[in-house]
């Protein structure tokens, strides 16, 4: 079985342009992100997928591999399929360009159930919500699950409800590791735009609106996903003395 790493990333973000070249400890963050996922011991491959000849240079500057795609999708899943298509991948991870807190040990997570079951198609990553300005940030995406971890519902809103209810509520976010089997990847980029999806720009939405589930794995590992320059200088101190920064450049896949 042949596990593909992928992390989109282009220039034109509409919160924070430019941001997977913004610098965390003097490196910018794409290069971080693609240096920790390398570090996955789940991962044959790391790609990162991009529109953007700025950022495929500085990947390729740091030894990374970059596939050009396409500019005009919408959304990062469609880039990854584009960046697949012609290559051989039988679980392909997607990883956001902006999670340059995401620890290997996160991925490998991700991909256990995958391989454990064969009837999953698609799992994502979710962690415990600590801080109340998060919970209310409609830049985190939100998520609920059932009693067996399949998600419910996400949503950029407060989610479940706190209003009526008096004791402690634990929120989940979600974390942009989602592993796909290669075949429903190319699926879920020819299912319809379902309106939900649209409403919280979510693409896992459309996965739920189609029908199919999804696994969600908790991981305990402290992750914070950069939206805006605030959030940019809270990671940056948060990683300060990581000891993974030290061992970049050192056990990539292939």
């Amino acid at each position: 079985m042949k596990i593909v790493g992928v992390i989109p990333a282009r220039m034109a973000s509409t919160r924070f342009p430019g941001k997977p070249l913004a610098p965390i400890l003097g490196i910018p963050m794409i290069e971080h992100v693609y240096e920790r996922a390398a570090m996955s011991g789940s991962l044959d491959e790391v790609l990162v997928a991009t529109c953007d000849r700025e950022i495929a240079r500085l990947v390729g500057d740091f030894g990374g591999e970059a596939v050009m795609t396409d500019s005009c999708h919408e959304r990062c899943t469609d880039r990854i399929a584009e960046a697949m298509e012609g290559r051989d991948g039988d679980i392909i991870v997607n990883i956001q360009g902006d999670e340059p807190m995401v620890r290997p040990e996160m991925i490998d997570q991700a991909v256990a159930p995958l391989r454990d079951d064969d009837t999953l198609q698609c799992a994502n990553v979710m962690a415990r919500i600590h801080r109340s300005e998060d919970f209310s940030d409609p830049n985190e995406v939100k998520v609920v699950c059932d009693i067996h971890d399949f998600a419910l519902y996400f949503s950029r809103e407060p989610i479940p409800s706190v209003k009526k209810y008096q004791g402690q509520v634990t929120g989940f976010k979600q974390v942009c590791i989602i592993p796909f089997r290669r075949e429903f990847l190319f699926t879920y980029t020819h299912l319809e735009p379902t309106p939900l999806e649209i409403i919280e720009s979510v693409d896992m939405l459309r996965v739920l609106e189609h029908g199919y589930r999804i696994k969600m794995v908790l991981t305990d590992f402290e992750t914070c996903s950069v939206d805006t320059s605030e959030d940019l200088e809270y990671v940056e101190e948060v990683m300060r003395g990581d000891p993974l920064v030290h061992r970049y450049g050192r056990g990539r896949p292939g």
